[in-house]
């Protein structure tokens, strides 16, 4: 599943409410997305898709290396690596690969989540040679020096007290895979602990690039103003000179063994107050089952008007916020519904009421109102995630990274708008069973005592 943006025009939202009303039946499906696909001699994917409204490309590399691909005691490398490759190449000074982008008026900025790690940039088109040199460059001339090193990671010690150490809640989402996965790596967070950041050495680090920074680990997506032909002759000039890895890239990922009977946790964090969490283990982004799991993630927790909020928060009140979803990625992951307790309400109250929302979904169908209101929030967010070439490029990236399969960039749409009431409570029957269940109980520091069953 695409990732979506959530910030739309009003201009644009007007029209989709005309398009999508509750009870229209099926939205009017958008034009498929137009591409090319060339998998070069040195193994690298590249992904093209004209768009000549505008002179601008957006262009994007995604290297297959996520916090998955991290081994125990060396976690946080991926999110790490993503700040060393802006520490300069064999002809760029460190800082020089965003600067000279800024300086011809474009953008570029790089992610890490558990599967991929990417990079991106968006320029005037004339500017593509640019773009593909300086890529090519980082790609095969990485500089990997000891103090750069040492100094990103302070940065990203750092970059961890603000995002996770030092907020309210900040480690609830750590906690929780940390709990609910036992072997596979989504149990530990992208960013990693303090302890294995500090534990990292230099030779660590250059292992990790010239294992996964390579080019038949990597897919290039370029969207925007160019000719195909001509684009694909410069990735060839620039990128397709970088050496192929002559070693398999790595992906002896342990799988998690499937939970066989319910796990109910309780902890102490120094948080205001007390946080529950709720969480079934189900199947990764792709798998038949994953999309009618998205429409239950939909009609229990997308917006205020969705079941879990609306029972926890305004009918029962036992909930100052509640929220939840699918984690639906690369390998199977989790589905959670979260609540903050109400004042003078009990943790007990709060699970039992997020449980009895879940096996709702499991006795007995959603309605057709609640399923074409779903059908109404994908349809906008798929309109949504294809305004720019930035969006469609991500979509086309996602696709062929993550599914291995590009046509699902497209084919997504018709999936979700067949899905019928039984295929939502035929997933919920197979993932949110007792058995497969985890109860988290977060207390404020000296109100619980900890333990586990």
């Amino acid at each position: 599943m695409m990732n979506i943006r959530r910030s739309v025009s009003l201009l644009a939202a007007v029209g989709v409410l005309f398009c999508l009303q509750p009870g229209a039946g099926a939205a009017n499906r958008p034009p498929k997305l137009t591409y090319t696909m060339t998998t070069l001699p040195n193994g690298l994917k590249v992904v093209m898709h004209e768009d000549h409204s505008t002179p601008i490309v957006h262009a994007e590399l995604w290297y297959h290396v996520g916090s998955k691909n991290e081994k125990p005691g060396r976690t946080g490398f991926a999110h790490l690596f993503e700040h060393m490759m802006f520490k300069g190449s064999q002809n760029v000074e460190p800082e020089g690969h965003p600067s000279w982008i800024s300086s011809v008026g474009g953008q570029s900025n790089a992610t890490t989540n558990e599967d991929a790690t990417i990079y991106w940039q968006t320029f005037p088109a004339q500017y593509l040679p640019l773009v593909l040199w300086l890529e090519a460059d980082r790609m095969a001339t990485l500089r990997i020096e000891e103090a750069v090193f040492k100094n990103e990671r302070q940065v990203v010690k750092e970059e961890r007290r603000m995002r996770v150490d030092n907020q309210p809640y900040g480690r609830l989402n750590e906690i929780v895979y940390d709990q609910a996965f036992t072997v596979h790596p989504y149990k530990h967070s992208t960013i990693g602990s303090m302890k294995d950041l500090e534990a990292a050495s230099i030779d660590d680090v250059r292992d990790f690039f010239r294992t996964f920074y390579v080019p038949n680990n990597a897919t290039l997506v370029l969207a925007g103003d160019f000719d195909s032909k001509e684009a694909l002759k410069l990735v060839e000039q620039y990128l397709g000179r970088v050496s192929k890895s002559t070693r398999a890239v790595p992906r002896d990922i342990p799988a998690e063994p499937p939970q066989v009977k319910e796990r109910r946790v309780r902890l102490e964090e120094s948080w205001p107050l007390p946080a529950v969490v709720v969480a079934h283990h189900i199947t990764f982004d792709g798998n038949p089952d994953s999309y009618p799991l998205h429409v239950a993630s939909k009609v229990l927790s997308d917006g205020q008007s969705s079941r879990i909020y609306r029972q926890l928060v305004y009918e029962k009140q036992v909930a100052l916020a509640a929220f939840g979803g699918g984690n639906i990625i690369e390998d199977p992951n989790l589905f959670f519904a979260v609540a903050i307790v109400q004042p003078g309400k009990t943790p007990e109250e709060a699970a039992n009421a997020l449980i009895a929302e879940l096996d709702r979904l499991r006795k007995e169908p959603i309605t057709a109102a609640e399923l074409q209101q779903a059908k109404n929030q994908f349809a906008r967010d798929y309109i949504f995630s294809r305004e720019s070439n930035k969006d469609k490029a991500n979509i086309l990236a996602h696709a062929a990274v993550i599914h291995d399969d590009i046509k699902t960039a497209d084919d997504e749409f018709d999936i979700f708008m067949n899905i019928t009431p039984a295929d939502v409570q035929r997933v919920a029957q197979k993932y949110f069973t007792p058995e497969n269940r985890l109860v988290l109980t977060i207390m404020p520091k000296g109100a619980a005592t900890g333990g586990q069953q």
